[in-house]
């Protein structure tokens, strides 16, 4: 017998569960059931976390449940994100498992895209690429086109790049798998996508889409947790979450790989933390320094890094313990209304480019030239 709710859904499709954890987002909220609503996938469950929510998140999860019983909510006590993540991960019974953050939309193809991909290539998950909703609109992330180029049934060591992709929520993954390789989200910590995604890009094969399939909205007023980089809980958890994903990648034995996470992934964001450093604490900047010569300490610097010039430089002085000049950079670039200015190298030529800091700012003399260099791309 078919469930009621599925009366008007096509024999044979298999049940995609997703997993809506909510908290604080009422303004949100709507919106992304809404575009659960809309899929042209109709196979669906969403198992809604009200994770103790103070304001009406619960109740706005169970009118929309009350309207369409494809929806149930779970009403826990707060216990952070990840674990909301799993308790709807444990209430979930489709052969498919997806999870959607309540403050984003899902595009209507995005489900159906994700999902018929792995029903033909027998993979375990299926990844597509994302645009940041932004207040003047929908924009892809360069980075995130060039991580997806199209590929099926993948394993890390053709792709290990796609490790940058750390995001829960523009996958779909088999629910078998998903068991199988003993996935979970890590619980009370921020950043809790990345030991996962890390894990499942590890242990499984996988497929990767360019389709568009998460509108991920940033909140410009500040309130994402995830938008409070000078706060000590943040950095340490930011550098729990690291450690965590590197250990993974470290005990599954390939060198090539781990390079690529090294340099490319985990150095991927600190940009966003060296913007921090003029205002920062002792202890924040002692906690920042720690972070960075635990993975880029001796034989590894990030001036071998994936960083823009500027940050790879800043990261060089962030190693180097020298934390005026740091805070002296980071100020000059904020103020640059354009890229950082380059020198040509000797003779005029190309050659031999390099970063054109003024002297107010560093004595150059005291730097590693491996800290000014530029690399062959990305000279002008």
């Amino acid at each position: 017998m078919r469930l009621p709710w599925r009366r008007n859904t096509p024999e044979g499709e298999p049940l995609l569960s997703v997993v809506v954890p909510a908290y604080g987002v009422e303004a949100y909220l709507p919106a992304c059931l809404d575009s659960l609503l809309a899929q042209s996938w109709t196979a669906w469950e969403a198992v809604v976390v009200d994770d103790g929510s103070l304001d009406r998140c619960g109740q706005i999860a169970e009118e929309y449940a009350a309207r369409d019983p494809r929806i149930r909510v779970v009403h826990t006590a707060n216990a952070g994100l990840g674990a909301a993540r799993n308790v709807g991960a444990a209430q979930a019974g489709g052969e498919f498992l997806a999870f959607l953050d309540s403050d984003d939309v899902v595009p209507p193809q995005a489900y159906a895209s994700l999902i018929n991909s792995l029903r033909s290539s027998g993979s375990d998950f299926a990844t597509g690429s994302i645009v940041r909703w932004e207040s003047d609109g929908l924009h892809e992330p360069p980075w995130m086109r060039r991580l997806h180029a199209r590929g099926v049934g993948l394993r890390i060591e053709e792709r290990p790049e796609i490790l940058g992709d750390v995001f829960a929520w523009n996958k779909v993954f088999t629910r078998s798998f998903w068991d199988t390789a003993s996935l979970s989200w890590p619980e009370q910590i921020r950043y809790e996508d990345q030991p996962t995604t890390t894990a499942a890009f590890l242990a499984g094969t996988f497929d990767v889409l360019p389709d568009l399939v998460y509108h991920w909205r940033i909140r410009h007023d500040g309130s994402s947790i995830t938008q409070q980089r000078s706060s000590l809980t943040d950095l340490a958890d930011r550098w729990t979450t690291k450690q965590m994903s590197y250990d993974a990648v470290h005990a599954s034995g390939s060198a090539a790989v781990e390079e690529v996470f090294v340099n490319r992934v985990l150095a991927g964001d600190l940009w966003r933390y060296f913007l921090e450093i003029p205002g920062a604490c002792d202890e924040w900047w002692e906690l920042l320094r720690e972070g960075v010569l635990t993975f880029w300490g001796p034989g590894r610097s990030l001036t071998d890094s994936g960083l823009p010039p500027v940050h790879r430089l800043c990261g060089w002085l962030v190693e180097q313990d020298r934390r005026a000049d740091a805070a002296s950079l980071m100020v000059w670039v904020a103020g640059l209304a354009g890229p950082a200015p380059r020198t040509l190298g000797a003779g005029g030529t190309e050659q031999g480019q390099r970063l054109d800091v003024p002297a107010e700012v560093l004595t150059l003399s005291t730097i590693d030239p491996a800290a000014l260099a530029l690399r062959p791309y990305e000279v002008t």
